[in-house]
């Protein structure tokens, strides 16, 4: 499935978002840049030795390399966007919980401590295959909650296909007490982070 937004703007290039998700096409748009929506259907195992940093860049880029392989020659004027998120307690990495009983389970750890949310953007260039891999990290507080809380808002499902089990843009904001970094970093695209790497590609947002 592809989806094309359209919006006024100076860029000469065109942006491919080799994603799915709906809230990192949310972010993209809000630069005000046309960009088309490709699926990566990219392989996202991973090394035990890994740590969260080569985790999210690494597979950052996979998203981005997969489309990037199969770019219709027309398109090659294109630059390929690529995103992966991660939440990590403690050295634990949390990823996406598979149903609502591990969502809970996480934010059961989750919960009256911090943790960290890495965020790995990786931008090829459809031309000459050249890329830029960069990550952003940023400090999440969540207070404590009862179990009945847990269980009501892990049961809502809000945060079934999301990386530690929780949307800080959805109903899961009353259970964050604060951030240190970058809020758009937790939602899944750091939008200060891609400004940069796409004015190296010759894409000025500004």
């Amino acid at each position: 499935m592809r989806r094309s937004y359209v919006l006024e703007t100076t860029s000469v290039r065109s942006i491919i978002l080799a994603s799915t998700s709906p809230r990192r096409a949310e972010l993209l748009s809000s630069l005000q840049i046309p960009f088309e929506i490709v699926p990566s259907h990219a392989d996202e195992t991973i090394l035990d030795h890994w740590t969260p940093e080569e985790i999210v860049t690494e597979l950052a880029k996979r998203k981005a390399e997969v489309v990037y392989e199969t770019l219709e020659l027309s398109k090659r004027d294109a630059v390929i966007i690529g995103s992966d998120t991660i939440v990590v307690r403690n050295g634990l990495i949390l990823g996406k919980p598979k149903d609502v009983e591990e969502a809970a389970s996480m934010l059961r750890m989750l919960q009256g401590s911090s943790h960290t949310v890495l965020t790995g953007v990786a931008c090829i260039d459809g031309l000459t295959g050249s890329s830029q891999v960069e990550y952003r990290s940023t400090t999440v507080t969540m207070k404590a909650l009862a179990e009945d809380e847990i269980l009501s808002y892990a049961r809502t499902g809000e945060g079934l296909d999301k990386a530690g089990a929780y949307a800080i843009q959805g109903l899961g904001a009353v259970i964050v007490t604060g951030i240190e970094g970058c809020y758009f970093n937790v939602v899944g695209l750091p939008l200060s982070l891609l400004s940069d790497m796409l004015a190296n590609f010759g894409i000025n947002v500004l």
